[in-house]
């Protein structure tokens, strides 16, 4: 059997080893490399013309942190097996999978009741039946059922090497440098006590350094008004599709986004074998580009009026509110693009949205992240942090929109 050992270079860390033949294995499975086909930033792009990377690269660059991390650890005599060393890398290679086209886009259009979350885990599930059952101790890891804790902590938390990856990895491509994190000197400080994963004191500047990367690169990136635009105006065009689907409009697109377009799907149709499954797997951006493109010249104004001006990034126009939009506010737009576009009122509603964003730099409530200090003592760094304030730390801005189509 030929070595199935690899070197990936990876343009934000450099040379990435895939240390064993089973996460090779994981790699090549086709709902892996579906990821080399989503964006890891969606919509982005048409912002950041450089953030063109994949989830395929962010799960890659993920898994080398959890190598890090667990070789940080081991130092510091915390043990961990090889066997659970592979599996948490496992874990993380794939806590993206289930991300459809265009990050959550699908998630508020052609599926009813199903996060990706949701997805992740029966994508993992499969896979681990396509393996024979070498995936178990990867999937109690994720799932956050496996005795050691902190091993799903480096998975999931509020300090863990996904949010570690792509805040380098997106301030990389997008060159807004302010989302740089020190990720090498944050996993030289982890250790464990009682089971949770703390940073040594001497790391906390690189904490405080990390928690304010994220706020910019949310305000900055993630939530910045014209990507914000574009994923609503992408919602409406979909929205549009379905609705004249499902009336018995004959459309261009793949047969996996037939499936979601032409019938209601909902979480009860999906288990690790199923058609659901199977079709979603098939879904990625290009399956959703090539359908808008193909859109343009449709008989209907509406769908053909806002994939034109998708394609030619003419996106929706946003202005903040300062309160909810009235019932005669909504009644005035459906008016105004009713007469520009000669549809329905009705019809019309799909020229506009109205969009809250809002996220939050730490929360108290959530798996907390924990200085350890020289004593022996730890302290939950929004009470460690004399830098930061806490007030500030928790607190959830909000920012109400106004999108509407030029």
């Amino acid at each position: 059997m030929p070595n199935k050992r690899k070197i990936i270079n990876d343009p934000v860390f450099g040379f990435l080893s895939i240390p064993n033949e089973l996460i090779y294995d994981v790699l090549q499975h086709p709902y892996v490399q579906r990821l080399n086909r989503i964006r890891q930033l969606g919509l982005s792009y048409l912002v950041y013309p450089g953030a063109m990377h994949s989830r395929f690269g962010h799960s890659l660059g993920a898994m080398h942190l959890m190598h890090e991390a667990i070789a940080s650890l081991r130092l510091k005599g915390v043990e961990i097996t090889e066997h659970e060393e592979t599996s948490a890398m496992i874990a993380i290679l794939l806590h993206d999978i289930g991300h459809g086209p265009f990050s959550h886009v699908l998630e508020h259009t052609l599926v009813e009741g199903v996060t990706h979350e949701d997805i992740s885990l029966l994508m993992m599930e499969r896979i681990n039946i396509d393996l024979n059952g070498q995936l178990d101790t990867a999937i109690s890891i994720f799932k956050n059922e496996y005795p050691k804790h902190f091993l799903h902590q480096l998975i999931s938390s509020q300090l863990d090497v996904d949010r570690m990856d792509y805040l380098c990895r997106d301030s990389f491509f997008t060159g807004v440098q302010e989302g740089r994190v020190a990720s090498e000197r944050l996993l030289k400080m982890l250790d464990v006590r009682d089971d949770r994963l703390v940073v040594q004191v001497k790391g906390i500047y690189s904490v405080e350094k990390f928690l304010v990367a994220r706020r910019l690169m949310y305000w900055q990136v993630y939530l910045h008004k014209t990507s914000v635009a574009a994923e609503q105006h992408l919602i409406k065009i979909l929205s549009r599709a379905k609705e004249l689907a499902r009336g018995g409009k004959e459309l261009f697109c793949s047969p996996a986004l037939r499936y979601f377009l032409y019938q209601p799907v909902n979480f009860r149709m999906f288990s690790p074998q199923s058609e659901a499954l199977e079709k979603y797997a098939l879904l990625d951006d290009n399956d959703v580009l090539s359908a808008i493109k193909a859109w343009i010249s449709c008989d209907d104004k509406v769908l053909s009026a806002l994939s034109e001006s998708f394609v030619n990034r003419r996106l929706f126009r946003g202005e903040l509110l300062e309160k909810p939009l009235t019932d005669s506010q909504k009644t005035e737009l459906n008016k105004e693009y009713a007469t520009l576009l000669g549809v329905s009122e009705k019809e019309a509603e799909y020229c506009w949205s109205e969009h809250i964003s809002t996220s939050n730099t730490y929360s108290e409530k959530a798996d907390t992240i924990d200085i350890l200090y020289s004593d022996g003592t730890v302290r939950d760094i929004a009470d460690a942090s004399e830098i930061l304030d806490l007030e500030a730390l928790t607190r959830k801005p909000i920012k109400r929109y106004l999108f509407k189509m030029r």
